[in-house]
């Protein structure tokens, strides 16, 4: 595979990993913005934009954007985070230049006021959606309650009033600011004509003008807070912990990452050895997730009320063992098959590899090939897990549980 990279004057930077023997092609437009950029006045607006995207420009209507998708055979979708908002698209190598142009035009949509009014009850129907999913209710909620008041706190999808008291005035300002040019990244991977791709996007994308974007990046521990809320229409507990681990910028993120499965792998881990295995949880998971200048791990678990407090020994006695004793070369090794599959399988396709790539470029401004990956997963030794365990503290946790019972 080949590397390529190219800034356009208005700081649009594209890459490209290159595979002629591939027999597909994707593109994604990486936008450093998610829920952590809102101001609380904006609450949920970068998931509202992703929506918006999608009812077209000036020139294209939102049922020609779907039949132009359609045309080509475009496997393509779109997601916000709390970071990031990635729209993408796979599609045969001769169409790529195609879906290429199309997504470049969506990314300067119309942004009007009817299409603006309407989406808000599609947003809300899907805020309603989610608050019906414990699952990721509780991770939500959890998210919110360890991080306070630092910007990794805010909700992606925002809440019924701050989507109701948006304007789209304010919409259209966040969107002026934050889908500039210089806070875009284009990625390709596949077989595909990096100049080819890097002259129309000059072409389709030489104009947008530049703006100036921030992001508060500081690390925070987290604020190892405990709330419980009860919710009468539900048979399980649900319950969320979340402690601080290593940023993506962080060299010792795979270590993190191994460490994460090692206890809390959905098959395979401590977790799940001495939780499901047994039939004490129906679910208990543990991972890592590094972002932007901070990271967290957390844990999702399922069960029943009666026992809540079983399992929370549980989990306690595991995360002070491992804190405590570290983990076995059997356990590393075994961590790092899953790994090694996992990377390998995924990035076997296009589309697989195109995320990846994309966010090592945003997040590092650096090339990571799959290569070097498997080496550095390779390297990692007990003793940097064992790191890992007792600098980020498991037991330092803030927890948050939904539940038909008050504990």
């Amino acid at each position: 595979m080949k590397f390529k990279q190219k800034t356009l004057d208005n700081g649009l930077t594209i890459i490209g990993e290159v595979n002629a023997s591939a027999v597909s092609a994707s593109v994604g437009f990486f936008t450093r913005t998610g829920s952590r950029d809102e101001m609380p006045e904006v609450s949920g607006v970068s998931h509202f934009l992703e929506h918006m995207l999608f009812k077209g420009t000036d020139n294209l209507a939102a049922l020609e954007v779907n039949e132009a998708f359609d045309k080509i055979g475009a496997q393509f979708n779109a997601f916000t985070s709390w970071e990031n908002t990635v729209y993408y698209a796979a599609v045969l190598p001769e169409y790529l230049a195609d879906v290429t142009t199309l997504w470049a035009k969506l990314m300067r949509p119309r942004l009007g006021d009817d299409d603006f009014n309407m989406e808000k009850n599609v947003i809300k129907e899907e805020i309603a959606m989610y608050k019906d999913t414990p699952q990721f209710e509780v991770l939500d909620q959890c998210f919110s309650l360890h991080f306070g008041d630092h910007p990794c706190g805010n909700s992606v999808l925002g809440t019924n009033e701050s989507i109701d008291a948006l304007t789209s005035g304010q919409m259209r300002d966040y969107f002026n600011r934050r889908y500039s040019p210089g806070n875009i990244t284009v990625a390709l991977a596949g077989n595909f004509e990096f100049e080819k791709i890097c002259d129309l996007l000059a072409s389709a994308c030489g104009d947008w003008k530049p703006q100036q974007t921030d992001r508060v990046r500081d690390y925070f521990a987290g604020t190892r807070k405990k709330e419980c809320v009860v919710k009468e229409n539900l048979v399980r507990e649900h319950i969320c912990l979340i402690s601080p681990s290593v940023s993506y910028q962080d060299e010792r993120v795979f270590a993190a990452s191994l460490f994460g499965m090692i206890v809390g792998d959905d098959t395979g881990s401590r977790m799940f050895w001495e939780l499901v295995d047994t039939a004490i949880a129906e679910t208990a998971s543990l991972q890592c997730e590094a972002m932007d200048g901070v990271g967290v791990f957390y844990s999702y678990i399922r069960t029943s009320p009666g026992a809540a407090d079983k399992v929370m020994g549980i989990v306690e006695k595991i995360f002070t063992d491992v804190i405590k004793n570290g983990v076995s070369e059997d356990e590393l090794q075994k961590a790092k098959n899953k790994m090694l599959s996992n990377i390998t399988i995924k990035n076997e396709v296009p589309m697989g590899r195109l995320i990846e790539l994309g966010f090592n470029w945003v997040y590092m401004d650096k090339y990571v090939a799959v290569a070097e990956e498997v080496k550095k997963i390779k390297a990692v030794t007990t003793a940097d897990v064992a790191e890992i365990a007792r600098e980020f503290s498991l037991m330092g946790y803030s927890r948050y549980s939904i539940g038909p019972k008050s504990r």
